[in-house]
């Protein structure tokens, strides 16, 4: 049981960031379908940051480090979405397909191109397994003489980013005009709010939590990893957490844990001897995330109200 709990806070923490990413933006009014892509940037720039850097390092700047420059790689390629999407209109969906698409291939590449000069044996995949074993994240506390509970400081990170999406959200004048943006932008621009700035503003904080989530991923939610495979989907499944939790902070909280419980299955359903006696495949416990997902939108997609102007180019003037 306390693996279970352990394991859905791992991956509940994962879908929370990007999710609160996606968030952000489609509350600005552009609807990021490349959250996956960032993802897979985002960690890459934490994976690199671990591999490059030096000993000695004290455990605090190791996760500061790695964390800063996750949400920076997260932040540099969502400025793609950015510019295709609010200054030149393009199509938000197709934008972000292509953004997951080329995300993937360009962590192929680097990780490719590192292996082939590295002459110190370490590679960027290999490092992903460094990082989830590293004392820096992990602190274990002993429940007794052979059960013990491990505390990742990426929980932290994440109820941080909770409470201050929440607080930004409904509290601030930013998060007023920013909510104004995905709702009525001609009215916010009558009011004298600057449109593009607040949907760059959004983009970009998914940018940045998108990273983090990625970072995550690779580092907390896998034991071991290749860049090749992308984050298997886990950024559509976020996008999913973002539709069920009504694209509220809390909500979206909730949802997340719903299905990191499933995801976690996949990880300790051999400790529960009522699952192991069913004889289901491992690969099912591996999918019941994305059934899921698929199930709860298939029932509440209806009565989701997403952002009304989501997706809609701002033209100025309009009316």
């Amino acid at each position: 049981m306390i693996l279970l709990i352990q394991y859905t806070l791992i991956y509940a923490s994962c879908l929370i960031l990007v999710a609160l990413g996606g968030m952000f933006s489609e509350h600005s009014g552009v609807i990021n379908i490349g959250l996956e892509g960032i993802m897979v940037i985002g960690a890459l720039g934490g994976a690199l940051t671990m591999m490059y850097m030096p000993e000695g390092v004290s455990p605090f700047l190791i996760v500061v480090l790695t964390v800063l420059m996750a949400a920076l790689a997260g932040l540099a390629f969502s400025m793609l979405l950015s510019v295709a999407a609010i200054n030149f209109k393009a199509d938000q969906t197709l934008v972000g397909t292509a953004m997951n698409i080329l995300a993937t291939a360009v962590a192929a590449v680097v990780v490719k191109a590192i292996n082939t000069t590295a002459s110190h044996g370490d590679n960027v995949s290999a490092i992903v397994r460094y990082i989830e074993e590293h004392e820096a994240f992990i602190v274990r506390w002993n429940l007794g003489e052979k059960s013990f509970f491990e505390f990742n400081w990426f929980f932290v990170i994440t109820i941080v980013a909770l409470i201050v999406s929440a607080v930004i959200l409904y509290k601030t004048k930013f998060g007023l005009r920013l909510y104004a943006c995905g709702e009525h932008p001609q009215a916010a621009d009558a009011a004298g709010v600057n449109v593009a700035k607040m949907r760059y503003s959004g983009v970009m904080i998914s940018g940045v939590l998108g990273g983090i989530g990625g970072l995550v991923y690779i580092a907390s939610a896998n034991s071991s990893w290749d860049f090749k495979y992308g984050v298997a989907g886990a950024g559509f499944l976020a996008l999913a957490v973002m539709i069920f939790g009504e694209w509220k902070p809390w909500k979206i909280a909730g949802a997340a844990i719903i299905f990191g419980l499933f995801r976690a299955l996949s990880n300790v359903y051999t400790a529960f001897p009522l699952l192991m006696e069913l004889n289901i495949p491992s690969n099912v416990y591996n999918m019941l995330p994305y059934i899921i997902s698929l199930l709860v939108l298939a029932f509440t997609s209806k009565s989701s109200r997403a952002p009304k102007a989501e997706g809609i180019p701002f033209e100025k003037g309009q009316r």
